[in-house]
């Protein structure tokens, strides 16, 4: 009888919270997290700067300890890094002395792997993000968005549990942002790796994730865990919806509303229970 396998790329995160710095410079970043997310989800933490988002980023990633509370991945405590747990930034962090191909292959280099298969697996994630034609050139050759391809590639040659996004699109204007967004969940529905995502632009985060987990100012905690069932594949008319536009209107009010007082919640069509917002695009 064959064994059927969980899988992978499951987060428990309970009661977490992360102080960092030390004697008087010691500051709460995040304060009593407890969420879950399932393998292959497509999540977004959303929040203001400061919140926290990049602690919660940085200990999955295995960068950062919890001062107390648990944080899991696959039933396994995080304990440290792990190619198992891939790491994009907003800048780029290639090697400009290596080729693109070989900063691809270079985590699989560290691993022992030979050279020919690990520039056959380059070659293979470069073909997903669309850069098949750019092994051999270099990182000041190419464009913003490029460069960045060029990083996710790197991360998935790995082929992770998780794939952890700290702002990587913030540096790219507005429409290389918008293809890289849409080149990566074309990525992702290929892979379906689970994604955690933080940014700070609302429409960013309810056009590309499944859940968006809002936190509140530092320190940080989850105020609000909305699902977004949008449609898949998503395209950029999504953005002048009716539905989008009160979500976000939602958005807004969560990130400058006084968290001691409880916002109405919204309801599966996006509107609050009562006094719906008006049906208009912002």
């Amino acid at each position: 009888m064959s064994v059927m396998q969980t899988p992978a790329g499951r987060i428990d995160i309970r009661q977490l919270s992360i102080v960092l710095g030390q004697g008087r410079e010691a500051f709460e970043a995040v304060q009593g997290l407890d969420c879950q997310i399932e393998p292959g989800q497509f999540v977004c933490i959303l929040g203001p700067s400061g919140c926290g988002k990049s602690t919660l980023l940085g200990a999955l990633a295995g960068h950062l300890s919890a001062s107390t509370g648990s944080l899991k991945v696959d039933g396994s405590a995080v304990t440290g890094p792990s190619p198992q747990r891939g790491m994009v930034f907003q800048h780029h962090t290639l090697f400009p002395w290596r080729t693109v191909r070989d900063n691809v292959a270079f985590g699989r280099k560290m691993r022992g792997v030979g050279k020919a298969e690990r520039h056959r697996a380059a070659d293979d994630i470069l073909k997903l993000v669309g850069l098949e034609g750019f092994a051999e050139r270099w990182p000041d050759q190419l464009s913003g968005g490029m460069q960045q391809r060029v990083e996710i590639a790197r991360v998935l040659v790995n082929r992770p549990r998780l794939l952890l996004m700290d702002e990587p699109f913030g540096a790219l204007d507005a429409l290389t942002r918008l293809n890289m967004q849409e080149l990566l969940l074309d990525i992702w529905t290929r892979i379906r790796t689970t994604v955690v995502f933080v940014t700070h632009d609302i429409d960013e985060a309810l056009f590309i994730a499944d859940r968006l987990l809002v936190m509140s100012a530092r320190p940080g905690r989850i105020i609000e865990d909305l699902p977004l069932d949008f449609a898949r594949p998503r395209t950029s008319e999504l953005v002048t919806s009716p539905a989008f536009a009160r979500l976000k209107r939602h958005c807004l009010d969560l990130l400058r509303h006084d968290n001691d007082r409880p916002l109405p919640r919204l309801n599966p069509l996006g509107l609050p229970p009562e006094n719906p917002l008006p049906r208009f695009a912002l």
